[in-house]
């Protein structure tokens, strides 16, 4: 059974990329962030789990400047495992300690084409987990998902919770990846949850949602929901490209960590400079609670049948990019988002409001 341990959550400053190559000089801050808060975080309990967050490694730039799709994945996009995270499983190794972080990266079967990708390694170095981000940031992020492809990710993973809810169970607790926007929609924690996830990495968010508190509301209430420990660190600063001279606080920091009843054991409110948060993590406390608990303890009260009438009828649809590129903005916002907004109003679930009465 895990020993309690500390988790770390960087918040690192980040430049954006034009190519691969310009990655390292974010992997080079982030491994002196990372030698300061597990050297300082460690004077508390020692610490088995440092979160790096979205963004950290490649920015995004891809999804601020609305970059072609296919020249993204070709020069900045990267492979898992590959160069970039040979570097921060040296660093697992250095200080003894799990990393979770997060790339855009290509997958083999899929030419020409990227996924955002969480990934956890050991203290090893090697790779323990890679979840494929299931819901981006519409309209704007040009990440392609499983469901966009879903026809062809089925047949090549199966239609399994291990499929799109993937749970990496380690000496630190079973982790999962709950990125961003995922955790926008509770069903993706859900989803982890009930494949057994116990710690969860939830990064990044951006302002003015953060400091209107839905990042803060989001991760504490999936934490409560599931009986799970969220690890919710935000991006610093943000340089648009790597020569760029004055940055921007575009996330509004409140980096959190968050326990398994929803409580908030670690926080970092400030936003505008490198940092990072810590918190305890006691996996025996939430096995125990899970296990013993009557009431609040929710999952094991789950009415399924019920909940299936919810999701009889599509809404979203799948296999949007099964045979082309994602959508710019201007697309994205005319051939997905106006057809949905349609779509629950001519359901009857949405009012529209010129509607008259």
């Amino acid at each position: 059974m895990p020993e309690p341990y500390t988790a770390v959550g960087l918040v690192p400053a980040v430049r954006g990329i034009r190519n691969r190559a310009d990655i390292g000089r974010n992997l080079e801050h982030i491994a002196h962030l990372f030698k300061a808060a597990s050297w300082l975080s460690s004077l508390d309990l020692p610490v088995r789990l440092v979160a790096i967050p979205e963004g950290a490694l490649q920015a995004f730039n891809d999804e601020v400047l609305d970059l072609d799709h296919v020249t993204f994945a070709r020069d900045c996009a990267i492979d898992i495992p590959g160069p970039e995270t040979d570097v921060l499983g040296e660093l697992a190794r250095t200080y003894d300690t799990f990393v979770m972080a997060q790339a855009k990266a290509r997958h083999e079967a899929f030419p020409d084409r990227f996924f955002n990708v969480g990934f956890a390694l050991d203290r090893t170095g090697e790779i323990v987990l890679k979840h494929y981000k299931l819901t981006t940031l519409y309209p704007v992020e040009h990440s392609v998902t499983p469901h966009d492809v879903w026809d062809r990710w089925v047949e090549l993973h199966g239609l399994t919770l291990d499929a799109f809810f993937p749970v990496a169970d380690t000496e630190i607790g079973r982790l999962g990846v709950l990125m961003a926007n995922e955790g926008s929609y509770p069903e993706n924690a859900r989803g982890l949850a009930m494949n057994g996830a116990e710690v969860v990495y939830r990064a990044s968010y951006p302002h003015p949602h953060t400091g209107n508190e839905f990042f803060e509301i989001q991760s504490r209430a999936r934490a409560l929901d599931n009986n799970f420990y969220v690890i919710a660190p935000n991006l610093a600063t943000y340089y648009l490209y790597p020569e760029a001279q004055d940055p921007i606080d575009t996330f509004g920091g409140r980096s959190m960590v968050i326990d398994f009843k929803g409580r908030v054991v670690g926080q970092h409110l400030y936003g505008a400079g490198s940092s990072y948060v810590a918190g305890t993590i006691d996996i025996n406390a939430l096995r125990h609670f899970r296990t013993h608990a009557q009431w609040d303890n929710w999952a094991k009260d789950l009415r399924t049948e019920l909940y299936q009438l919810i999701y009889r009828d599509s809404v979203y649809p799948p296999n949007l990019y099964a045979e082309r590129a994602p959508f710019t903005h201007a697309e994205f916002r005319a051939e997905v988002i106006e057809k949905q907004v349609q779509l629950m109003v001519e359901r009857g679930v949405w009012v529209d409001p010129g509607r008259s009465s």
